[in-house]
C-alpha cells in the first residue's frame, strides 16, 4: 500500500508540472486568438475587446489557476473559436482515436507475440536471422510510408486491391458500425505493424532471456517439452517484462496516430489538435494536451502497479534494501 501511495502522489506532481510547463509553452508561441477571431482588418479596439471577453488581458497567473480550477470540476473549458464544451468535443475526437489505438494494439500483440514466440523456438539459424530481419525492418518503417503502401494495395478507389476505405470516418459515426470499423482497419493496420515488429524483438529477447536460464532446465526436468516449457514457464515469467513494454506501446500510440489520423482524414484527437493549434485556439489546446499528458502518465501509474504485482522479486528487493 504505501508503494500505491507513494506511486499516486508522484503522479499527481508530474501532473501538475505538465500543466505549468503546457500552460507556459504555449503562451510562448507567437500569435493571438482574438486576432484570428477578429480578422486580418480588424481595428486594435476590437483585438482589445475580445481579449478582454476572452480573459486574456487578465494576469498569466490567473488564467493558470482559473484554468485548473475548471480542470478540477471536470470542466474543461469552451473552444474560444468555435464556442462548443471542449469535453464534448475531445469526447467526439476520443470515440475515433481510442478505438483506432486499441485495434492497433491487438493487431500489434498478435504479431508480436507469436512472431517472437516462433523465431525464439526457431532452431535453424537462418530462421533466426530471417525473423531478426523482419524485426529490424518492420520497426524502421516510417508510419507515414507504410500507410500510403498500404492505401496502395488496400485502399478503395485508389488501391491495387480496393476492398477497404482510406479516407473519411461515417458522419453517423459508430452508429453506423460496420463502416466505423471498416474506416479504422487500415490505420489500425498501419499501427499495429510497425510496433508489432519492435514488439516482437522485445518478445525474443525476453524469452530468450528466460530460455537460457535454469527456470527452464527445471521445467523440461519434470517432463516439459521445449516447446512447452517455453509456453507455459517461459512466457509467464517474461510476462512483466512484456507488460512494462505494451504498456510503454499503448502509451506511445496515443501521439504516433497523430500521423496516422491526418493520413486517413480520420476526425480523431492528434488530427484536432493540429487543427486547433494552427487556429492559436489555446484553451482547447492546452485541455487536449493535459488530457493527453494525463492519460500517458495513468498508463505509467497502471503498468506500475501491475508490474510490481506481477513480479514479487520488485517488493523483496524494496524489503531488503530498507534493511
Amino acid at each position: 500500500m504505501r508503494f500505491v501511495i507513494r506511486r499516486f502522489l508522484l503522479f499527481v506532481a508530474a501532473l501538475l508540472a505538465i500543466s505549468v510547463v503546457i500552460f507556459a509553452a504555449l503562451r510562448i508561441l507567437p500569435g493571438d486568438v482574438a486576432s484570428v477571431m477578429a480578422g486580418l482588418n480588424a481595428p486594435p479596439e476590437r483585438v482589445e475587446q475580445l481579449r478582454s471577453q476572452m480573459g486574456l488581458d487578465r494576469p498569466l497567473i490567473v488564467q493558470y489557476f482559473t484554468w485548473m480550477g475548471g480542470l478540477l470540476r471536470g470542466n474543461f473549458g469552451t473552444s474560444l473559436l468555435t464556442g462548443r464544451s471542449i469535453s464534448s468535443t475531445v469526447a467526439m475526437r476520443a470515440s475515433v482515436t481510442f478505438p483506432l489505438i486499441v485495434l492497433g494494439l491487438v493487431v500489434a500483440l498478435a504479431i508480436g507475440l507469436t512472431l517472437g514466440v516462433v523465431a525464439t523456438l526457431a532452431t535453424r539459424p537462418a530462421v533466426r536471422s530471417a525473423f531478426h530481419f523482419v524485426a529490424i525492418v518492420g520497426g524502421a518503417i516510417p508510419a507515414l510510408w507504410g500507410g500510403l503502401l498500404l492505401i496502395l494495395l488496400f485502399g478503395r478507389g485508389t488501391g491495387l486491391l480496393g476492398i477497404l476505405p482510406s479516407q473519411g470516418f461515417p458522419e453517423a459515426g459508430w452508429g453506423s458500425f460496420g463502416s466505423a470499423l471498416a474506416s479504422l482497419v487500415l490505420p489500425a493496420l498501419t499501427v499495429g505493424i510497425i510496433d508489432g515488429a519492435s514488439l516482437m524483438r522485445y518478445t525474443r529477447s525476453a524469452l530468450g532471456d528466460v530460455m537460457n536460464s535454469g527456470y527452464m532446465d527445471q521445467a523440461m526436468a519434470c517432463g516439459y517439452t521445449r516447446r512447452q516449457a517455453a509456453l507455459k514457464v517461459g512466457l509467464r515469467l517474461a510476462t512483466p517484462q512484456l507488460v512494462s513494454v505494451v504498456g510503454l506501446m499503448f502509451a506511445g500510440m496515443i501521439t504516433g496516430v497523430m500521423v496516422i489520423e491526418n493520413l486517413f482524414a480520420l476526425p480523431g484527437i492528434g488530427a484536432g489538435l493540429v487543427t486547433d493549434l494552427g487556429n492559436r485556439d489555446l484553451i482547447a489546446v492546452q485541455s487536449e494536451l493535459f488530457m493527453l499528458a494525463a492519460f500517458f502518465l495513468f498508463v505509467g501509474f497502471l503498468v506500475d502497479l501491475l508490474h510490481r504485482f506481477l513480479d514479487p522479486r520488485l517488493k523483496h528487493a524494496v524489503q531488503g534494501g530498507a534493511q
